[in-house]
């Protein structure tokens, strides 16, 4: 029996006791009340309503996110995936101090991560940028060398998988020397450990970076197993030395 059998034939289980939780904390620590609720709120409703799928983080991640980049005073994060800016809206809401530059390589996704930036009121400090992560880092890096942009203090790589590490070794050298990068869908429900399941490129991607990271002098990283209103899964944490 494989790992994947072992918990679920579908990993992005549902357990209602997960849900639960997230729902009774987040109802209490991020109520409706406060000011970003209901621009959050129209994000998910807008990207459903226009076809976008319901892979966005879910608002307990989206809150601890934002919350690291105000620990750590973050000037500059970029996020891998823009999706309905579900993310982006959270990073910048809850830090009004921060530039965010977001890519995303679908138009569609695009156009409608850019409706909800600036129904958010968010969109002035949101730069979301259309197209293929592998060929708008490069151009991101160049105008954080020269200046034009803060180095990175946060970065969230939540795009094709099978490019994690190689997403991941293009950002380090844009980041500021303590700054975290989370790489998502790490754990995929016990995928991770699976050999059965190699050939999927989210499990194998998770595994290159991981090992890659375990071997790689510029950082420090380990893996956060989750679980939540959407499924069993985990982030790998990277910290930049």
């Amino acid at each position: 029996m494989s790992v994947k059998d072992i918990f679920t034939s579908d990993w992005h289980i549902q357990h209602p006791v997960w849900t639960a939780v997230d729902a009774y904390t987040i109802s209490n620590l991020h109520p409706p009340s406060q000011p970003n609720s209901a621009a959050l709120v129209y994000a998910l409703k807008n990207s459903r309503d226009q076809g976008l799928p319901d892979i966005a983080s879910y608002p307990v991640i989206g809150k601890f996110f934002a919350l690291q980049c105000r620990a750590l005073r973050v000037k500059h994060a970029l996020e891998l995936g823009t999706l309905g800016g579900y993310t982006s809206i959270w990073l910048a809401s809850e830090n009004p101090g921060l530039q965010v530059t977001t890519i995303e390589v679908n138009p569609h996704y695009r156009d409608v991560a850019q409706q909800n930036l600036e129904h958010a009121g968010v969109a002035d400090r949101v730069d979301s940028r259309l197209g293929a992560g592998l060929d708008v880092l490069p151009v991101l890096g160049k105008e954080i060398a020269a200046g034009e942009k803060p180095r990175l203090g946060f970065v969230y790589i939540d795009a094709d998988k099978k490019n994690n590490w190689n997403y991941l070794d293009q950002v380090i050298p844009m980041c500021d020397s303590g700054a975290v990068i989370f790489v998502d869908n790490i754990v995929a429900g016990g995928g991770l450990v699976d050999d059965a399941q190699l050939g999927d490129p989210m499990v194998s991607g998770a595994r290159e970076v991981v090992e890659n990271v375990g071997k790689d002098d510029r950082v420090e990283g380990m893996v956060l197993q989750t679980v939540g209103e959407k499924s069993y899964d985990g982030v790998l944490m990277v910290v930049v030395n």
